[in-house]
């Protein structure tokens, strides 16, 4: 019996052989693809996890410039204040324009500083060597001053130069519509915004006040004017300004919605045919019309989530730009090119 299967095994030796060869090859392809398939699956892991930790700490970043934004609220209206100190059509104008451009601009500058934070703390970076050591924050995160300082008197200079066009020539016993009020403020908003660059205002020209100390330049006054330039480029980007029109418009708009109130009729006035909240029939004196425009500085420059400023924090498009921000740098360089 034995003589006769090793017979039948001689005779088909090599369909054993290759028989054989298959199977081992099928069985080591089969531990490969296995090898292959976890090696994916580890790597998809990795990647929704830091995915979901870059995710996590762009939403702790953008918290954190909410808040910030609130913070800073209360000095620049100081500032207008302090520059205008009897009541204008000018100061709340001034309020609305630099309310909306420290909204954008610490934007900016936090989420360069947040996307640079994440690759400072990413798997494998040297604590010992960040790319924003804490003064270089802080040295870079000052230079919001000059929107506080030079640039917000530059602006009040611009504004009151449109005001004075626009209603020069209005005595302050005419009488305006909320309509014509709009109309007003249209005609401001073109002329301050077909001057300089409204960017312009927000950062110095000149923030080499830090190069012109050339002998005395330490590695960190290098990386501030580094970041100082990368911020200037994002200000000066088509984006930019088109996120910064909307929040001018969207601003504008509730501050209409806001002075609208003063221009509906009692109801006691009312005709009985008539729409109790309906404001074409309302007018006010010019004279009457600065303190209440005036008086929404308050409400523009609130250190509490006013619905003006909760409609710039939460405006779709500078959520959008803030992503496209913290996207850039916080990525890694290799991967940019």
């Amino acid at each position: 019996m034995f003589s006769s299967v090793w017979n039948f095994i001689k005779r088909h030796k090599k369909k054993f052989i290759f028989t054989g060869a298959v199977v081992g090859g099928v069985y080591l392809l089969g531990k490969y693809a296995q090898k292959k398939i976890k090696e994916v699956q580890e790597k998809e892991a990795s990647e929704y996890i830091a995915q979901a930790r870059r995710q996590f700490h762009f939403e702790s970043n953008q918290r954190t410039c909410n808040m910030t934004v609130l913070s800073m609220l209360p000095p620049l209206r100081e500032a207008i204040v302090t520059q205008l100190n009897s009541e204008s059509f000018t100061r709340t104008v001034v309020a609305v324009y630099s309310t909306c451009m420290l909204v954008v601009l610490l934007r900016v500058q936090l989420n360069i500083i947040g996307g640079y934070l994440y690759l400072d703390n990413s798997v494998g970076k040297s604590a010992a060597s960040p790319l924003t050591p804490p003064d270089v924050q802080q040295q870079y995160l000052s230079s919001i001053q000059h929107l506080l300082g030079d640039g917000l008197t530059e602006l009040i200079s611009r504004v009151k130069t449109a005001v004075q066009s626009s209603l020069g020539g209005v005595s302050l016993k005419q009488s305006l519509s909320l309509l014509e009020l709009e109309q007003q403020l249209i005609w401001i908003r073109a002329e301050v915004d077909s001057g300089r660059p409204l960017s312009s205002y927000m950062l110095a020209d000149d923030e080499d006040v830090l190069a012109d100390q050339a002998c005395g330049l330490t590695e960190n006054d290098l990386v501030t004017i580094r970041l100082l330039n990368e911020t200037r480029d994002m200000l000066d980007s088509p984006d930019l300004s088109k996120v910064l029109s909307a929040c001018l418009n969207r601003g504008f708009s509730r501050l209409l919605d806001n002075l609208a109130e003063f221009f509906r009729l009692p109801v006691s006035d009312s005709a009985p045919n008539c729409a109790p909240d309906s404001l074409s029939a309302v007018s006010l004196p010019l004279a009457k019309i600065i303190p209440i425009i005036n008086g929404q500085i308050n409400s523009v420059c609130s250190e509490t989530p006013s619905h003006f400023v909760q409609d710039l924090l939460l405006n779709d498009q500078v959520k959008e730009f803030a992503a496209i921000v913290y996207e850039t740098f916080s990525t890694p360089q290799e991967l940019q090119k």
